[in-house]
C-alpha cells in the first residue's frame, strides 16, 4: 500500500511518536503514543475495528515512519 492512512511519525527526541489518520485527504493528529497500547487506544476511542489486530499483526494500513514498528524510544549505543 503505497499510502497508508494511519501515519506513525519518527520518534521524537524526547520519546514517543506522533500518530495521524488521513481521512478523505484531511490529514488528523490523533496523539503521541509511547507504546503499542497507547496507539490501539487512539484506534478504539476512534472507532476503528479490531485496532489490537491491526497495530500487533502489523497491517499494512498503518506506515511507521523511521526506526522500527513498535519502536517508541530511541536505543542508545550497547
Amino acid at each position: 500500500m503505497e499510502h497508508a492512512p494511519i501515519l506513525v511519525h519518527r520518534i521524537s527526541p524526547t520519546g514517543g511518536r506522533r500518530v495521524v489518520i488521513r481521512i478523505r485527504g484531511v490529514d488528523t493528529v490523533l496523539g503521541m503514543a509511547f507504546s503499542d497500547a497507547d496507539l490501539i487506544e487512539f484506534l478504539r476511542r476512534i472507532d476503528i475495528p479490531d485496532p489490537d489486530e491491526l497495530v500487533l499483526g502489523d497491517s499494512e494500513v498503518i506506515a511507521w515512519q523511521g526506526g522500527q514498528p513498535h519502536q517508541y524510544e530511541e536505543t542508545g549505543p550497547a
